[in-house]
């Protein structure tokens, strides 16, 4: 060969194995790159966390912000978080007129509000004078039946009345009636008085500022006074009758006058208690609304009593 070089030589065998070992080579080149082309997404699409030495890298940054927390944090003391009372002023206290409710108070989403209350105490009056006006409606209708009833008279050969009509203190009665509405009227101030301590009481408490929330009080005890002083004047009615002979077993005018009176007086009675305590709980270091609960019902049920007696007392002078 030129230039002194000689290409080596190989024998028939030799040649045979380096052909297919060449062939070998481009298939397994072939199947590589084929392999490397498919799966070259896949490893683009799994390949998704970090790095083993980013990660490595994240770890120390973690660790030595913990450690400087951790160092700035000493000597600091960390109290447990406390219950808000709501943004803008003052919480809701024990004499707050909406009561504590949201379960912030002591009684939590159990207890009802103010105004639950005064709504439930409206709806058991009207409840229990549902059984007073059925009550005197019984009466009513007994005192009309008897009055209109008639017996056997033998001598006549006819059925006559032994109504006996009733010669009624008038103005002794009259003197009742006008002091039990002046009472009403006297009660029905002091409700609405309540209803303006209720609605001072939450400025009540505040230093510096001195509010009176007792303006209701006054006028509770001007009502009860005047509620003796109608059942006084009631007991010296019953009193002139007796002086004239006339009790409750006398005849059945005078019987029914004695109980329709009576019955009327002890509900009145009842009413008086309420406004008693209504009058001591001031004493008894209630809160302004509770006070105003009892004034507000017992002024109603009051109001209704006056109006009972004005029906009893149309009743017993008209159909006499």
């Amino acid at each position: 060969m030129a230039d002194g070089f000689e290409s080596p030589r190989f024998s028939l065998t030799e040649n045979r194995i380096l052909e297919k070992t060449a062939s070998h080579r481009k298939v397994e080149f072939r199947r590589e790159r084929e392999h490397h082309n498919v799966t070259q997404p896949c490893d683009v699409v799994f390949r998704r966390g970090p790095r083993p030495r980013e990660e490595t890298e994240r770890q120390l940054e973690e660790r030595s912000t913990q450690s400087r927390l951790g160092n700035m944090s000493r000597g600091i003391s960390i109290r447990a978080p406390r219950t808000s009372q709501g943004g803008g002023g003052r919480g809701p206290s024990a004499h707050w007129p909406g009561g504590w409710g949201g379960g912030g108070g002591p009684g939590g989403d159990d207890e009802p509000s103010y105004g639950e209350r005064l709504r439930r105490c409206r709806l058991g009056l009207m409840l229990g004078l549902s059984s007073v006006v059925m009550l005197f409606i019984s009466f009513t209708t007994a005192y009309v039946v008897r009055k209109a009833g008639a017996v056997w008279d033998p001598g006549r050969n006819d059925y006559i009345s032994n109504w006996v009509p009733l010669a009624l203190p008038i103005r002794v009665l009259l003197l009742n009636t006008f002091i039990l509405i002046l009472s009403s009227v006297t009660l029905e101030i002091a409700r609405r008085r309540a209803a303006q301590d209720v609605a001072l009481a939450p400025i009540a408490g505040i230093p510096g500022i001195r509010v009176d929330i007792n303006h209701a009080l006054p006028w509770l005890w001007a009502t009860i006074m005047l509620g003796l002083a109608f059942l006084g004047g009631q007991g010296y009615a019953w009193l002139l009758l007796e002086r004239g002979n006339l009790t409750f077993a006398t005849n059945a005018s005078s019987s029914f006058f004695f109980i329709l009176t009576g019955v009327h007086a002890v509900h009145l009675i009842g009413g008086i208690l309420a406004l008693l305590y209504a009058g001591i709980t001031n004493w008894l270091h209630r809160p302004p609304e509770t006070r105003r609960i009892v004034i507000d019902v017992t002024a109603w049920y009051w109001h209704f009593m006056g109006a009972l007696w004005l029906y009893i007392f149309a009743l017993l002078y008209f159909a006499r």
